[in-house]
């Protein structure tokens, strides 16, 4: 009898530990919007990701250039090494942090009866000293708003407060998983006939946790890049390197998984060798 509930113990701890890391990772870092925006403050400082929102800002300054009929004067070269060199600046991350804190915001906040497209609004990086000056040449103020949309229409577009669920949902079942796999893992360690064995069984649940969690970033990015496919261009790019940053982020969670479990292998072992000293000893006395 005790024998099956060690087991059974074992194995809702290990569900329960599957279910927590992913869980408690994407409450942080996704579905919390400070622990998005410091994801987001991490990408900002990224090359890739500047060239690419340089890129965008180029596109959009010349845009506005060509509305008042200056186009013809404008070196594409003097706008995109005046965008590039905001990109690189001390202002930008601020900024891209609040665009990204918005887009958060339109993605998990109740849902709304309005049909808007998810977009962002890139006028404040526009009216940054570096890129205004350029404007002002051609005698072109920077818009209030200016927005920008994310993602392009499509068969299966994104809605606004389409992850609200998970914003409620969320922290529920990260703590509701992490509780179950500690208690769980007390349980059997004060049901299993040995201490060593027990802590041994747990260090393997972490290893194989953290193994299947390597190989399930592997799988699920084809379905990352299938979402990531409603975006084009510069958006693209940034998209993965956000993308980047996330996994990377996973990755370290999973390692720390890994180190812990192999940890608690060598803890298991080194009390299943003491017990059975003691053990042995007490035999020998008697």
């Amino acid at each position: 009898m005790r024998f099956v509930a060690t087991v059974f113990l074992w194995l809702v701890a290990t569900a329960a530990l599957a279910v927590a890391i992913p869980a408690t990772w994407a409450q942080r870092n996704i579905v919390d919007e400070d622990g998005y925006a410091a994801l987001a403050r991490q990408a900002a400082d990224d090359p890739a990701l500047q060239s690419a929102m340089a890129s965008e800002l180029t596109s959009r300054a010349m845009a506005l250039i060509a509305e008042h009929g200056a186009s013809s004067r404008v070196d594409g070269s003097v706008v995109h090494n005046a965008a590039a060199a905001f990109t690189a600046g001390p202002s930008f991350p601020p900024l891209f942090v609040e665009v990204n804190r918005a887009a958060h915001r339109w993605l998990f906040a109740a849902p709304q009866p309005t049909g808007d497209q998810w977009v962002v609004d890139v006028a404040p990086m526009l009216k940054d000293s570096s890129l205004q000056q350029i404007l002002d040449r051609y005698h072109v103020a920077a818009p209030d708003t200016l927005k920008v949309p994310l993602t392009v229409e499509g068969p299966h577009p994104v809605r606004q407060g389409q992850l609200h669920r998970l914003a409620v949902r969320g922290p529920w079942v990260s703590a509701g998983a992490a509780a179950a796999s500690v208690v769980c893992a007390l349980l059997l360690v004060v049901a299993a006939r040995r201490r060593g064995k027990a802590l041994t069984s747990l260090g393997v649940s972490a290893l194989l946790v953290g193994a299947v969690g390597w190989a399930g970033i592997e799988v699920g990015r084809h379905y990352v890049n299938d979402e990531l496919n409603q975006t084009t261009g510069d958006i693209r790019r940034m998209a993965d390197v956000m993308v980047g940053q996330a996994e990377g982020c996973l990755h370290h969670w999973l390692n720390v998984t890994l180190v812990a479990g192999a940890a608690l292998v060598v803890a298991g072992v080194v009390v299943a060798v003491l017990g059975s000293l003691v053990r042995r000893d007490q035999r020998s006395a008697t």
